[in-house]
């Protein structure tokens, strides 16, 4: 502590005081008042002394706390619970180490996350991918037929497809996770928008001879982006397409109120199975009644664009029955 030069300045100032002191009192008033003013000066400075090296040792127990805390061990608590500048140091201390700690914990969980996801897309993209491979070595031969050429051939256009479709879809939902999609804030008639998502599925629908039905308020209305909230509209129809048997029949109603505006797509097809229902809107999540062909990334990405628009999106099925999504765009976020 004597080695500082902080403490030093300050003890040669005390002494050169108490020297003065001495020294006045010993000539202008007597001897012994100049003991006592000597007396008393020394017990100040030891006092001054045994406090500031009170305080160094608090300082250095905080560095080595800090120190602890740089090496990622967040579970000290230095709190005392007391008084003063010092106790109040160790509480904003023992606040950003909860604070590290919470993040740390969020970067590892990010980290996880982030794993998981690249070994579901590798997972993904290798069953095409081998079914690419083997379909181009066969197509090599010079002594294939027309019609396994030409169906060989479809299958690698099909195949494609669906690769680009899931590398879109992956890039799509890493934009939203990440923040950097703007969702427009305007006006959007659900009647139109409804249409929109409709329109890509007739020919799908048209060959399973299924029937849609859509009625509603005409006027119904949002705050959000047509786009986007399209895009979601035709992923969750489309599983209603894809899990609805042949001339089935798929109900879209839309209405407004004070509240919300509330859009709902029901089926009659195979239906959720109970003990799927919580985790359809995982990403890659397949139930029991997914199809061989699913990637089970639609709903995920329609849950992910309704919710980053203050919407909500619940789901009620029964095996056998049908499957019913209910969508609410708040008025405002509640």
């Amino acid at each position: 502590m004597l080695r500082n030069r902080e403490v030093q300045i300050l003890l040669v100032l005390l002494l050169s005081i108490t020297a003065i002191g001495f020294i006045v009192a010993a000539l202008f008033i007597s001897m012994p008042a100049a003991v006592l003013v000597l007396t008393v000066s020394i017990g100040l400075i030891g006092s001054s002394l045994i406090f500031t090296k009170w305080r160094y040792r608090e300082i250095q127990k905080l560095s080595v706390y800090l120190k602890q805390i740089s090496s990622g061990d967040f579970h000290l608590d230095v709190r005392d619970n007391s008084e003063g500048e010092l106790s109040l140091l160790k509480s904003d201390i023992f606040k950003v180490t909860r604070m590290l700690s919470e993040q740390g914990a969020l970067l590892h969980e990010d980290k996880a996350k982030l794993t998981n996801a690249i070994s579901d897309i590798s997972h993904q993209l290798k069953t095409p991918l081998t079914s690419m491979i083997v379909m181009a070595d066969l197509l090599r031969d010079k002594g294939l037929e027309d019609g396994k050429r030409a169906e060989f051939t479809r299958n690698l256009q099909v195949q494609l497809e669906r690769m680009e479709w899931l590398v879109s879809s992956l890039l799509k939902l890493s934009k939203i996770d990440a923040g950097t999609v703007f969702f427009k804030k305007e006006r959007v008639l659900v009647a139109p928008l409804i249409q929109a998502a409709v329109d890509p599925l007739l020919i799908p629908m048209d060959i399973k001879m299924q029937y849609i039905k859509i009625n509603g308020d005409e006027q119904a209305s949002f705050i959000g982006d047509f786009h986007w909230t399209a895009e979601a509209l035709i992923n969750l129809i489309k599983n209603s397409v894809e899990h609805t048997s042949e001339g089935g029949e798929i109900s879209i109603h839309f209405s407004e109120n004070a509240l919300f505006t509330e859009i709902t797509i029901t089926d009659n097809g195979k239906g959720i199975a109970k003990e799927d229902l919580p985790y359809i809107f995982r990403r890659f999540y397949k139930g029991k009644n997914a199809g061989d062909d699913s990637v089970g990334i639609g709903l995920a990405m329609a849950y992910s664009i309704i919710t980053s628009q203050h919407g909500d999106i619940e789901v009620n099925s029964q095996p056998g029955v049908g499957t019913r999504f209910q969508i609410k765009f708040y008025k405002q976020v509640i």
